[in-house]
C-alpha cells in the first residue's frame, strides 16, 4: 500500500530523456507499473517478476529490457554448469543474452531504437522472451542436473548397468 503523504516519483519531462519518456508511456499502456528508479531505469513488475529498462539516448537510441534472478534450489550452484547453460541459450535465442552477475541470473534484450512507433511492440517482445529466457534457464540447467547425477550413477554402478543390459537381451 503506497503512503498517501509521500511525494509521487514523477518522471522527468519528456524532452528530457524522451526514449525513457516513451518506455514510460509504453508500460503504462501494457498494464505495467512503471517507476523511476535512483539510477534512472524505468523499475516495473511483469508477471511478479522485477524488470527494469534501461535508455541509453545519445547518437544512437538504446534500450536494454533485463532482470535479475537469485539463484537458489533446485538450480546446482555449479558455476560451470550455469555459465555452460547460459552459453547455450546465448547461442540458441535471438534477442536475449543470459550471463551470471553477483550470484545470480541476468538476463538482458537489447535493441536499438530507430522509431518512436517500436517502443511498445518492442518492449512487449522483450519482456515475453526475458521471462520465457529465464524459464529456460531453469529447464535447461535441471535437466542438465539430472542427465550428469545419472551418469555418476552408472559410472558407480558398471555392473548393475552390465547386469540390466544382458537381462534385456
Amino acid at each position: 500500500m503506497s503512503d498517501p503523504t509521500a511525494l509521487p516519483n514523477f518522471p522527468p519531462p519528456p524532452d528530457e530523456h524522451p526514449l525513457r519518456g516513451l518506455v514510460l508511456d509504453a508500460l503504462q499502456d501494457l498494464g505495467l507499473e512503471p517507476n523511476v528508479d535512483a539510477d534512472g531505469d524505468v523499475a516495473f513488475k511483469a508477471n511478479d517478476q522485477q524488470m527494469f529498462v534501461r535508455c541509453l539516448e545519445k547518437e544512437v537510441r538504446i534500450m536494454r529490457v533485463f532482470g535479475q534472478w537469485k539463484l537458489a534450489d533446485p538450480v546446482p550452484q555449479d558455476k560451470i554448469m550455469q555459465l555452460s547453460v547460459c552459453n547455450d541459450i546465448n547461442l540458441s535465442m535471438t534477442m536475449v543474452k543470459a550471463g551470471l552477475g553477483n550470484d545470480a541470473l541476468v538476463v538482458t534484450s537489447e535493441h536499438i531504437v530507430t522509431s518512436d512507433e517500436a517502443v511498445k511492440q518492442l518492449l512487449g517482445v522483450s519482456v515475453q522472451i526475458t521471462l520465457a529466457t529465464v524459464q529456460s534457464f531453469h529447464e535447461r540447467i535441471v535437466k542438465l542436473a539430472e542427465h550428469i547425477a545419472e551418469q555418476k550413477r552408472q559410472q558407480q554402478n558398471p555392473e548393475q548397468q552390465q547386469n540390466k543390459e544382458n537381462d534385456s537381451e
